[in-house]
């Protein structure tokens, strides 16, 4: 036999679980507690003094009683019975009163002394008889007959009652925790519990909802007390009224009231340690997955209304059966066994000593199952009156500060009205974790205890222009201590898709250039100011044109605008772009996308513009005719534009003196003629090409200081290219130039010259006479001496050789006097052929001699 306990454990759920119990499962598990120990108590009192008493009913019966008549007549009647093959047989003696007589009196005493035992015997069956009659049954009949008839008279249901108590009430626990224990469910409500827990003993939680607090308190304060006001503990943030990261935490129990006069105590302000910030961030990566995964199903609830309607029906199959069998229980039976032959008895009339303690129990079971009963249908209303399947946190948006908290659904939303049967706290702790404004204060308020003043002053570095600068990346946040280097230079936000800059980079004065890569930096209107009036240098990194700050297209002051990111969707259509007419200032736009076409918003800045830069991702760029309306533009750059011509709208720039036609698919510069127009053009950039010549019409380009030919097909250099006598860089790196024209001698202000990658094979006399020559880059050549000449180069800085046919290097070196061995660049085995002196020479320290030549 199972003991109470271990019949009980049917019903035991981990301890955990108690939150998704609402009152009327507790309720129904007590319940059915009680069943068990009336369904234990019954089937013990059965197996232990529970019998059937049963005795035979006589088929013929002679009652014949005396009765004293007028006369004094009395009769006595004595009944025998008998039991001999099968049959019995009834004996009955009359005693009839007579006169007594001496002569009676002496025949009396004659013939008792003959019989003196018969009157004896007479009189011991009238003293039997009155104490019963005989049946002439033994024992083991009796035993026989009792169990014969415990299995024949009674009802069923007096037998098996305990048990059938005992199987009811074990479905009925089944029932109730069934959703604790199926796998599919199971996993989501350990995991639901789980989390709710840490959320509800989080310190977080009660920084978060204890700062709620003392700003409902410091409302209240100045209409209970009048007193002057308490300096305020919130920031002057303009997102969405929610206080920023910096906002220090306020205890809960921070006013107090004295009974004399009111008394404010200032709230003291609490400090998030870090371990404690690392274990609620992780809190609220739980949540947005647990969320994520739970509010996709709704099985928890179906399953929760399924076994609902499983008791429900179980309670009215129990009731409608089991009270048809309240009064089939009572303390009397009548048994007919058929066991005639061996008994000698048809008939028997039993009594059930359980039978008044059985009835007692059903009808306290009865009633507990009309009590369980009502439950069930009270769950159901409960289940079917409100949408169990949606939760509002409307009541905590309004009692906190969190007004972003979302509503959650299907069994997500479930959960938590079972929660809120338990405790109402629990889920408006929990809507803490649901909230982005309040995982943003977290993650700025850890944020600034990562990220201190010493530490950030360690990653300022200088940049190349010598500039002060500071590059965070990937944070949640801007660090408050940012905002205290009032020296810096250069801010690059990068991958920061929380960052809020507050009024307190008015600070930083020295503040000129800021970069934002996928960084939809927000800013308060005091910080927005000062932007406006100091920042010259803005780089925006984007995925789509909506990701770009709306307060970048109202910085009138800014100088250089940097654009990188997809600017060619078919669904912005170039909205973003329409505000740049506010930027009255800008000098130099940088475009680097996947245009197809120049934005005629570009124009609206067109009027100031003197630099544009587009670069794009190797997509065709049709349409140019807008760079007509840019006649203020004097460095243009379009690279990776996929063009195969030159440009006829570049023609129109009068004022432009740079020109970048980088990484794009020329072939023919015939229209090169046209150039002869832009009297400002100084320096012409069109390598990484496919040009195959270049025309005599080159000539026309008076003016033309730099020119860029390197990466291209070219085979020759026509002698119009050295008449241009203002040419001071000629690079044609990376062609097919075998030979080196003579008239080169002509380009007498020629310092930079590059022809690595080519087939030179000798070198002109005619080159030496360029001495202004101050870099010369031979290497990848076929080259197999250095004339003696090369020492008439007298400011030569960097002279590249490696990768000739050298044998040796010429010993007249040494004679270049700006020239050192970090300048030379060359085999080492050809190095070691120089003489020694020449060596020296080389190796001699750079700095007064190569700032001399500078």
């Amino acid at each position: 036999m199972f003991t109470l306990a271990e019949v009980a454990s049917l019903s035991d759920i981990q301890p955990t679980y108690r939150i998704l119990k609402p009152w009327w499962d507790v309720f129904m598990d007590y319940l059915a507690v009680v069943m068990l120990m009336v369904a234990i108590f019954a089937g013990t009192m059965q197996l232990t003094k529970d019998q059937v008493v049963c005795l035979p009913v006589l088929q013929s019966t002679v009652n014949s009683k005396a009765q004293p008549d007028t006369a004094g007549k009395a009769d006595f009647t004595t009944v025998e019975t008998t039991t001999g093959q099968e049959e019995a047989s009834v004996r009955t003696v009359s005693f009839a009163p007579v006169t007594v007589t001496p002569d009676i009196l002496q025949s009396r005493a004659t013939s008792s002394q003959y019989q003196p035992t018969e009157s004896d015997q007479e009189l011991k069956k009238e003293q039997k008889d009155s104490s019963g009659r005989k049946t002439n049954l033994d024992f083991q009949q009796y035993v026989f007959i009792n169990q014969m008839c415990y299995h024949l008279a009674l009802p069923w249901y007096s037998k098996y009652f305990p048990y059938l108590v005992l199987i009811h009430t074990i479905i009925l626990i089944v029932s109730s925790n069934f959703w604790f224990k199926y796998p599919k469910t199971c996993s989501k409500i350990e995991h639901f519990v789980s989390i709710l827990g840490k959320c509800f003993e989080s310190p977080w939680t009660t920084k978060a909802l204890s700062e709620t607090a003392c700003e409902d308190s410091e409302e209240n304060k100045q209409r209970l007390t009048g007193a002057q006001s308490l300096p305020k503990y919130v920031s002057t943030s303009s997102d969405e009224g929610s206080p920023s990261a910096s906002t220090p935490m306020i205890t809960k129990s921070g006013f107090k009231f004295s009974a004399d006069k009111p008394m404010i105590e200032i709230p003291s302000v609490t400090i998030l340690d870090k371990k404690d910030g690392e274990q609620a961030k992780a809190l609220f990566e739980k949540v947005r997955k647990f969320r994520a995964h739970v509010e996709d199903s709704d099985l928890i609830y179906k399953l929760y209304v399924g076994q609902t309607v499983i008791k429900t029906v179980k309670f009215i199959f129990i009731l409608c059966y089991t009270a048809n069998f309240v009064n089939t229980i009572s303390f009397e039976h009548i048994c007919n066994p058929k066991v005639e032959h061996l008994i000698g008895y048809t008939q028997f009339e039993c009594t059930h000593n359980m039978a008044y303690m059985l009835k007692k129990l059903l009808i306290s079971y009865i009633s507990l199952i009309c009590v369980y009963g009502f439950i069930c249908l009270y769950t159901l209303f409960w289940l079917f009156r409100i949408p169990l399947k949606e939760y509002s946190f409307e009541k905590v948006r309004e009692e906190s500060s969190f007004s972003d908290i979302p509503d959650v659904k299907n069994d997500f939303a479930f959960l938590l009205h079972m929660v809120d049967q338990y405790d109402q706290l629990y889920s408006k702790r929990f809507g803490v974790f649901l909230s982005e404004v309040s995982e943003n204060k977290l993650r700025g308020i850890s944020l600034n205890h990562e990220w201190t003043y010493e530490k950030l002053r360690q990653h300022v570095s200088r940049n190349a222009q010598d500039k002060q600068e500071l590059h965070l990346f990937m944070l949640s946040g801007v660090p408050d201590a940012v905002f205290d280097l009032t020296d810096l230079d250069v801010l690059k936000l990068e991958l920061i898709p929380e960052a809020k800059i507050t009024a307190k980079i008015s600070q930083m004065t020295n503040l000129q250039e800021l970069h934002l890569y996928h960084c939809p930096a927000k800013v308060e209107q005091t910080a927005f100011s000062f932007l406006r009036d100091h920042l010259r240098c803005l780089h925006v990194k984007f995925t789509d044109v909506a990701e770009i700050p709306a307060w970048v297209y109202l910085l009138k002051t800014l100088r250089e605008l940097y654009l990188i990111g997809n600017l060619n969707s078919e669904n912005n259509k170039m909205i973003g772009l329409e505000s740049l007419r506010e930027l009255r200032h800008l000098k130099i736009l940088h475009v680097k996308s996947n245009l197809t076409k120049i934005p005629p918003n570009i124009t609206d800045v067109a009027p100031h513009l003197t630099k544009l830069v587009i670069h794009n991702d190797g997509t065709k760029l049709v349409v140019l005719n807008s760079l007509k309306k840019m006649t203020n533009v004097a460095e243009l750059e379009l690279q990776n534009c996929e063009l195969e011509r030159i440009p006829h709208a570049i023609f129109s720039l009068s004022n432009l003196q740079e020109l970048d036609l980088k990484s794009n698919s020329i072939r023919t510069i015939e229209e090169i003629i046209s150039f002869q127009h832009l009297k400002r053009l100084t320096c012409l950039k069109l390598w990484h090409n496919k040009i195959v010549s270049i025309p005599s019409s080159i000539t026309h380009i008076k003016n033309l200081e730099s020119l860029y030919l390197s990466n291209n097909k070219l085979e020759t250099l026509p002698a119009a290219v050295f008449s241009l006598q203002k040419l001071r860089c000629l690079d044609v790196s990376y062609n097919s130039i075998a030979v080196i024209p003579v008239e080169i001698g002509l380009l007498q202000n020629l310092q930079h010259f590059h022809i690595t990658g080519n087939k030179v094979d000798v070198l002109p006399k005619q080159l030496f006479k360029c001495v202004k020559l101050r870099t010369l880059s031979l290497g990848q050549n076929c080259i197999t001496s250095i004339p003696d000449k090369v020492s008439q180069l007298l400011q030569l800085t960097y002279l590249e050789l490696k990768g000739n046919c050298l044998d040796r290097l010429p010993a007249t070196l040494g004679q270049c006097q700006l020239l050192r061995k970090s300048g030379l660049v060359v085999e080492d085995h050809l190095f070691d052929t120089l003489p020694s002196e020449v060596k020296e020479v080389l190796n001699q320290d750079t700095g007064i001699p190569f700032a001399n030549g500078i």
